[in-house]
């Protein structure tokens, strides 16, 4: 390959590499994604992650930083709980939510039911 080539071929890689991503929940969608951040947040309940018990505060943040880390996978509220509140990356291992007087549940339905519940208010407020 002749050195040409290659430095155009290297300037592309750079270039293209240096563009950011744009996926991420839409524009509609996010005012779910901050809800059930503040969800999180202020819960009583207690997540457990990898054994390890956790109040909301430290949840919220754990959940926040995935949310950045996987940002470019997340293409709605629904990835945005697959990807950043289900599940270690590391272990595999489902979180839970402990909360008082009820079983266990796994994050995710957890979360689930709080979105299907906020989109109902969503909706009886229009």
């Amino acid at each position: 390959m002749k050195p040409g080539y290659i430095f155009v071929a290297v300037f592309l890689y750079m270039v293209l590499s240096a563009v950011p991503s744009f996926a991420d929940v839409p524009d509609s969608q996010k005012p779910e994604v901050e809800h059930l951040l503040t969800f999180v947040r202020n819960t009583d309940c207690k997540f457990e992650r990898n054994g390890t018990m956790y109040d909301g505060g430290r949840a919220y943040s754990h959940i926040n930083k995935k949310y950045g880390y996987f940002r470019d996978e997340i293409t709605s509220t629904e990835t945005f709980i697959e990807y950043s509140a289900t599940k270690s990356t590391m272990s595999g291992k489902f979180y839970f939510v402990h909360c008082a007087d009820s079983e266990p549940v796994k994050s995710g339905d957890w979360l689930l039911r709080e979105l299907i519940n906020f989109r109902g208010q969503s909706k009886s407020n229009r």
